[in-house]
């Protein structure tokens, strides 16, 4: 029989190996799920983990899912570390939409390239504000982050259905729930001519390097991870809790917002009832698959995007339903919570029980 038995010490090796071993489980029980629904497994894989790179097409679409998801992980990665328990996300970055839309609707033929800056600014205020609203709640009356944030994503959906079923709908839309078009001039740039990918990714690398200085180089980085991991040593270097949970909501908050920008700005152009696509959840998983490093959820956002694309695929091909991503991304989170343990256990043969006490 096996046992269980404790490390003295964590394992710096599985810490790293144990996303990897968690996405081999997830790929055996796709294949037995495959296997379940009367489907080729082969077939199915390849909708996941070959076509979504086979191409120059393809890995610009698996790119503009990726930004997204990388960004509000980016953000949250900072909440994470500083024991900050935002899961609302995805409510930051739809009122980062709204708010970019807003000012995009403002643009006409006649403006200017400076609208483009004015739209991400506008995202990013946007889901400041939102991420504020939690910040507040938490300081001022010590309400629960993780309660506030997830009902806030409720709150920010009607908001965005309000405007586009009532003042900002297109009266030229044959009554649909939508704004109308963006103008061109407010479109985001994109890098490759004919695909959709913009300087959104840029951004999110451009992200990813400065979360890296302010966690590992900066007294503040510093100052909001020793918060997480030991309040009370914190309390005693002097280190403000409040300063620290301001400073990671409105950081989580911008960079969902930026997210929401890009979105509308991008591949939308144009508000829709359908901006919220669940990036604020599944960047929940990017974070901690990338454990709350910016180099592994690079790693990790393109994983994630691999999954919402391989989805699309599977329905359109195979005739599977559109939720198997969010099954695939639902595997992968378990498996990990499962795998982790072997960082703090190791697994030991410990022979066969005896019986009747001999």
């Amino acid at each position: 029989m096996f046992k269980l038995e404790q490390r003295p010490q964590f394992s710096r090796v599985w810490t790293y190996a144990a996303p990897l071993l968690a996405l081999a489980v997830t790929v055996v029980i796709g294949v037995l799920l495959f296997i379940l629904l009367d489907k080729d497994p082969v077939k199915g894989l390849q909708a996941f983990f070959w076509e979504p790179i086979k191409s120059t097409y393809a890995l610009s679409e698996l790119a503009m899912k990726a930004t997204p998801l990388l960004l509000i992980a980016l953000g949250l990665a900072v909440c994470f570390r500083s024991n900050i328990w935002n899961i609302g996300a995805e409510g930051q970055f739809v009122i980062g939409a709204v708010a970019a839309g807003g000012v995009a609707l403002l643009a006409d033929r006649n403006t200017g390239a400076w609208i483009i800056p004015a739209i991400l600014l506008a995202g990013m205020l946007g889901g400041m504000a939102w991420g504020g609203i939690v910040a507040l709640l938490r300081d001022r009356f010590n309400a629960n982050e993780i309660l506030v944030s997830l009902m806030l994503v409720y709150i920010a959906t009607l908001v965005l259905g309000y405007l586009v079923y009532g003042p900002w709908k297109d009266p030229a839309g044959y009554n649909f729930p939508q704004s109308k078009l963006f103008e061109r001039v407010t479109q985001i740039p994109r890098l490759i001519a004919g695909s959709r990918v913009n300087i959104g990714v840029f951004l999110a690398l451009a992200g990813s390097v400065l979360l890296w200085v302010f966690l590992f180089r900066t007294r503040a980085g510093f100052a909001l991870q020793v918060g997480g991991l030991a309040p009370a040593a914190a309390r005693y270097a002097g280190f403000s809790s409040r300063r620290a949970l301001w400073t990671a909501l409105l950081i989580s908050g911008a960079t969902a917002g930026l997210a929401g920008a890009l979105e509308v700005a991008g591949p939308i152009g144009q508000l829709t009832p359908y901006v919220p696509a669940g990036y604020g959840f599944a960047a929940i998983i990017v974070a901690f698959v990338g454990r709350l490093h910016p180099v592994g959820m690079i790693f990790s956002a393109i994983l994630m995007s691999m999954f919402y694309i391989g989805g699309e695929l599977a329905q359109s091909r195979l005739g599977l339903p559109k939720a198997l991503s969010g099954v695939f991304q639902g595997l992968l989170l378990f498996s990990l919570l499962a795998c982790d343990t072997l960082i703090a256990y190791r697994v030991r043969w410990v022979g066969r029980a005896k019986q009747g006490g001999y």
